[in-house]
């Protein structure tokens, strides 16, 4: 074997994992994070988990990635560490189907049927496809699949590269010898093991042992102790993803390692045991890519069936082996939601941008409590309400400092268009949500000062505030931020404009009643400082559906937008503006 032929191995290798890594991510964003979205919502029963696990394994071709966002998903609190067992189980069942896959480079025969069966007949078809898609189409999924199309073609050009370096090792006694020493199960687990680990992919590692099949050099005998420490070492990125998690998350990480571990312990007692009185002849048999994929199957598929039933069993290993040491900390409900911007979503943008989204919904829904209190206190004051609306500022603040981090942190990823825009979005509105939140604690402090210097406005003025309030409390209540009813954020902007006429009205009242001496200047100050957060917080309701809109438009000038939105030949802006006048009119 010549320089020449190590070079084209370790190139081989390079193109290999990177067509793997662009693979993969075409998956992930052609997914668009539904697959993560499945595992967070369906994994009520063992057995079920174990299919999604495998399914969404399969579909994102990375057992790693399935397992590290279980261990985010425990450690945000979303899924309980038992339902994490099953899926645990499933992402190594479904880690086999890239092993099939590179396993048809092995197909042999004549008729034309069989040669368009191998990845080297067909791959150079996708790649053209995959090259139109992305050169010639406007259309994110169709890149997406193009990125999918190339990242296969890149990996089986990698592995033939790989097999055509390794092919002259058939004639290397040397390298016969070599092999012969992995034959030994502990050794050949421990290079298996090693090997998996530095790389971080079971299916990459079992992909190479695929390729050094085609030299007819290697046994089964060698192969298989090879295949059961690649299990083990897959564990090392779920556990390398743990540091710094919760208990619980760490736990999951060990269920991973204990599941492969003890699965491999009893797969070898069993099969050398057995193989000592009977004496298996296929082992001294040379290898095939697919035989190497039967045996990666059948061990995660049995060692799947046996372990099941003992699920709760490595839930308790896992355990006893992180203890529980401290007292758990009571933690403010409001707040558990910020549990799920966990930095090992980041792994998954699209995944992390719909978690984003869920928080920040929850941001605006205690933006809007905080809202809904302080305008409470005008017809019904209370301390007890006046705190709770201090409080939930406080909140919203921290959701404002955590989740601006997170958004900022994500809008790094190569995210898709669409997922992009949300990003933008979000990044825009949280500042308005959060304002909202100033301006009902402003008002709350009105209220609470007037409470306590016992000041109350004339029959006229609280006719006009009530009616006011209703105004508001109508455009928070119009849950812009949900994407998915653009009729509702087509309705702020009209209502929006509605009150800046109610504002300016109420406030010609209000000198009319200074003229007259039927309002004394303190009242004057706090009905001017009232209207002034009132009008505040209807212009962030609309700076937050407008947003939401642009997204939705193309659009990214707010000021062109809105004022397209205002013109008079927009027959629905016109009908809505004429109804809110008429609902709120003095």
């Amino acid at each position: 074997m010549s320089i020449f032929d190590v070079l084209a191995l370790f190139g081989g290798l390079a193109l290999f994992l990177f067509g793997m890594n662009v693979m993969g991510d075409g998956l992930t964003r052609a997914a668009g994070g539904k697959m993560e979205r499945i595992l967070e919502k369906l994994t009520s029963t063992p057995i079920k988990g174990v299919l999604l696990g495998a399914a969404v394994t399969a579909v994102i071709q990375s057992s790693s990635a399935t397992t590290v966002m279980v261990v985010g998903f425990v450690n945000s609190g979303i899924m309980k560490l038992r339902q994490a067992v099953g899926i645990i189980m499933g992402a190594n069942i479904g880690t086999t189907v890239t092993s099939w896959i590179l396993s048809l480079s092995g197909i042999q025969g004549d008729s034309i049927w069989i040669q368009m069966l191998k990845p080297s007949s067909f791959s150079p078809i996708l790649a053209v496809i995959g090259i139109a898609f992305l050169m010639f189409s406007k259309n994110e999924k169709k890149h997406d699949i193009g990125m999918i199309f190339l990242g296969f073609t890149i990996l089986m050009y990698g592995m033939d590269a790989m097999s055509g370096a390794v092919a002259p090792l058939a004639d290397v006694p040397e390298f016969a010898n070599v092999l012969l020493m992995f034959s030994n199960p502990i050794l050949g687990m421990i290079v298996g093991t090693l090997f998996t680990a530095i790389i971080q992919s079971s299916s990459a590692s079992v992909g190479i042992l695929q390729a050094l099949c085609m030299t007819g050099a290697v046994t089964y005998g060698t192969a298989l102790p090879i295949i059961m420490g690649q299990n083990i070492g897959t564990c090392v990125t779920a556990l390398l993803s743990s540091i710094g998690a919760k208990k619980n998350a760490k736990r999951a990480a060990f269920v991973h390692l204990y599941f492969n571990l003890i699965g491999t312990i009893l797969f070898m007692i069993v099969f050398y045991s057995i193989n000592a009185f009977v004496n298996f002849g296929v082992l001294q048999d040379m290898a095939t890519p697919a035989g190497i994929a039967v045996i990666h199957s059948i061990f995660n598929i049995l060692t799947t069936i046996v372990l099941l039933p003992f699920g709760k069993g490595l839930e308790k290993l896992a355990t006893l082996t992180i203890r529980e040491k401290e007292e758990p900390v009571e933690e403010i409900a409001e707040l558990v939601p910020l549990k799920h911007l966990d930095a090992r979503f980041l792994e998954q943008p699209a995944f992390a941008v719909t978690q984003s989204m869920d928080v920040m919904n929850q941001m605006a829904g205690y933006s809007a409590e905080a809202l809904y209190d302080s305008l409470e206190l005008l017809k019904d004051y209370s301390d007890e309400k006046w705190q709770r609306v201090e409080a939930l500022e406080d909140i919203v603040d921290k959701y404002e400092d955590e989740l601006g981090t997170y958004l900022a942190k994500v809008s790094g990823k190569e995210l898709a268009e669409e997922d992009s825009k949300r990003v933008s979005n979000g990044l825009h509105c949280i500042g308005d949500l959060e304002r909202i939140s100033d301006h009902a604690l402003a008002i709350a402090e009105i209220y609470a000062k007037m409470h306590k210097e016992e000041m109350v406005f004339s029959d006229k003025a609280m006719a006009e505030l009530n009616l006011y309030s209703n105004a508001v409390y109508e455009i928070m209540s119009s849950k812009a931020l949900n994407e998915d009813d653009m009729k509702i954020a087509k309705r702020i902007e009209p209502l929006e404009e509605v009150i800046n006429g109610l504002n300016a009205t109420i406030k010609k009242q209000h000198i009319k009643r200074l003229q007259k001496g039927k309002c004394t200047i303190e009242l004057g100050i706090a009905l001017e400082n009232l209207l002034n957060n009132y009008e505040r917080v209807a212009d962030h309701c609309s700076n937050v559906a407008a947003s939401l809109l642009q997204v939705k438009t193309d659009s990214f000038d707010t000021h062109e937008y809105l004022n397209r939105v205002k013109q008079e030949s927009n027959v629905e802006f016109q009908a809505m503006y004429s109804m809110y006048k008429e609902k709120y009119s003095l």
